[in-house]
């Protein structure tokens, strides 16, 4: 049935084999590389051993239930335990994005709107911060540019995982549900009249990673250094520390301001030049990665949204997969799994219905 999961297992032997040599943990890379996939097949090899044992109890429960009973309720438990596993098996083996192992770059802008919805902005990056916290992982902004009542026209955050995480745990595998138009209802600070509001904030996931090639020729780019400025323009700082690069042949731009020094922010501005160039190459080697992008923002736009953020009603609902709940003050507080969660069942759904039509 699941005659496909032997070289998987001829894999895993394999890595166990490499991952104990200590030459391989003198390659970082390599060592991050190969602990990944060994993280990646754990959870199949575990689930196709158990289904595997599985198999020859309930075969001696059969055998021994011609004479005894007891052994025929356990051999129509172990039926079921077979079957639970044989779906997570199936489920497992479904192809994955070959990008969920990645940490991300994730990008919110302001949108239509104007105050409230760099507000509402600086309140989806106190929710992405938090929901970080909470599972672990490791978030650095990496460049923002404040608005004058708190919030933020754009902010730019790297959210990294720490160590080898089981599939679809990773920062990618979760947060790339969240790209696309995020709209709020809800009575603005600056409104006299207690009218409420609606207004928008667009979020972009980006893949950073060191598993997908992208060659950047410094030739290709041009580094332009300015004076870093805050809010209202007022210089915050005498010297060129901003730094702003352009990748010529894509017309792809980032910067960063944030750093006092020069070097940290080209290094900064750099990391998510790569990230944007990962995104580039990977939409135009792969139909459905571009499929992906365009479900994201394409303009900050109200109608085109994927989520709404209802403060009046306490109410959080996706429209992509109907999703609905009404402890919005939790989830902007980082509690937001079972969203995410609700996605991650919708895709794996798709993908599996695609599987079995041949699709």
């Amino acid at each position: 049935m699941f005659e496909s999961v032997d070289a998987l297992v001829a894999e895993y032997a394999d890595l166990e084999i490499r991952l104990a040599d200590p030459a391989v943990h003198g390659d970082q890379q390599l060592s991050r590389r190969l602990g990944r996939r060994y993280s990646e097949l754990r959870p199949v090899i575990s689930t196709y051993r158990a289904w595997l044992t599985a198999g020859e109890d309930l075969d001696a429960a059969r055998e021994l239930g011609a004479d005894d009973p007891a052994f025929r309720v356990e051999a129509e438990t172990l039926v079921s335990q077979r079957s639970d596993l044989a779906d997570r098996l199936h489920k497992l083996l479904v192809p994955r994005d070959l990008l969920d192992d990645s940490d991300v770059i994730l990008e919110i802008k302001a949108g239509e709107g104007g105050q409230e919805s760099a507000l509402f902005a600086g309140d989806l990056l106190r929710m992405y911060l938090r929901y970080a916290e909470r599972r672990g992982w490791k978030a650095e902004v990496l460049e923002s540019e404040s608005s004058d009542l708190g919030g933020y026209k754009d902010v730019t955050v790297a959210v990294k995982a720490r160590g080898n995480l089981e599939p679809g745990e990773a920062p990618y595998a979760r947060l790339k549900y969240e790209g696309g138009v995020h709209r709020v209802q809800r009575v603005p600070a600056t409104e006299s009249q207690g009218r409420i509001h609606t207004s928008a904030a667009g979020v972009l996931v980006l893949p950073e990673t060191e598993d997908v090639e992208v060659e950047i020729d410094p030739s290709d780019l041009r580094i332009d250094v300015y004076r870093s400025s805050g809010p209202g323009g007022q210089s915050v700082n005498t010297t060129d520390s901003a730094v702003r690069i352009t990748h010529v042949p894509t017309g792809t731009v980032a910067s960063c301001q944030n750093e006092k020094s020069q070097l940290q922010n080209k290094e900064s501005a750099m990391r998510i030049l790569r990230a944007r160039l990962i995104a580039l190459a990977d939409e135009a080697a792969a139909k459905e990665a571009s499929d992906a992008r365009r479900s994201q923002v394409r303009t900050v736009d109200r109608s085109e949204r994927i989520r709404t953020y209802n403060f009046a009603e306490n109410r959080i609902a996706d429209h992509r997969v109907g999703f609905k709940a009404y402890n919005l003050d939790a989830v902007l507080d980082g509690d937001i799994d079972a969203v995410i969660t609700a996605c991650v069942d919708a895709d794996l759904a798709a993908r599996m219905a695609a599987i079995g039509t041949g699709s």
